[in-house]
């Protein structure tokens, strides 16, 4: 008989974890590289101070997929530190394998649930922008309740943002765009700094165009990029 108790039941995970086989270059990645620039989520809540040796800004990247973006940008903003929040080896692999080619100082990892590690391991108000690119879309009505931004979450990055710290969110869905910009009018602690149509240019806030991106694009898919500072 399946348990009826709250306490008992699975928390709805806001990510998929997929399968799929690593490549050589990713397996040597995560063998070589993580020791040196992963994060341990049992070391409890970071010190970025004492992780980076120095006291630049921090950036955090939820789900960075293959790691493209999030190491292109700490390669153009050596004066910031990027942690990266991913469950996928791959991916991990290759941001690290990325790392590593490109001698990045300002890089580190986390492989766990984003929500987890932002109550446990991150500092409040520590984070001077968080960024989330082409988070999974849940495309099926019954399933909108497991997108990661919902109130409740907001709430969560609020906490870890430090105030005038930047939400840079970005989709290929437009639904999913509609559904954030209706919760974050409903914020006030997020204001958004959009156009008219409350959507930003990816360019402007330095997040690459991935090769997902253009391909979209030339099928006629749109990109909605959204940006969003804290009030208080």
């Amino acid at each position: 008989m399946t348990s009826t108790d709250p306490s008992k039941q699975r928390p709805i995970k806001s990510f998929a974890i997929r399968s799929g086989r690593m490549t050589a270059a990713q397996r040597e990645g995560l063998q070589t590289h993580l020791q040196k620039w992963g994060l341990a989520i049992d070391d409890g809540v970071i010190n970025s101070a004492q992780v980076f040796n120095n006291d630049h800004p921090t950036v955090l990247e939820i789900g960075f997929g293959m790691g493209d973006s999030l190491a292109f940008m700490a390669a153009a903003e050596p004066k910031q530190n990027f942690i990266g929040v991913e469950v996928h080896s791959p991916g991990i692999g290759r941001l690290l394998s990325l790392v590593a080619s490109q001698e990045l100082q300002n890089v580190r990892v986390f492989d766990g649930d984003a929500v987890e590690i932002l109550k446990n391991n991150i500092a409040p108000h520590s984070l001077s922008r968080v960024n989330i690119y082409f988070p999974d879309p849940w495309h099926k009505t019954k399933h909108h309740k497991r997108r990661l931004i919902q109130p409740e979450f907001l709430s969560l990055l609020h906490s870890r943002l430090s105030i005038g710290g930047l939400l840079h969110v970005a989709t290929d869905w437009q639904h999913y765009a509609n559904q954030v910009l209706r919760l974050l009018d409903k914020q006030p602690q997020f204001e958004n700094i959009g156009d008219q149509h409350g959507c930003v240019n990816a360019i402007d806030f330095g997040r690459p165009e991935t090769k997902f991106e253009r391909r979209g694009k030339r099928l006629g898919h749109g990109v909605w990029d959204m940006a969003f500072r804290t009030t208080n």
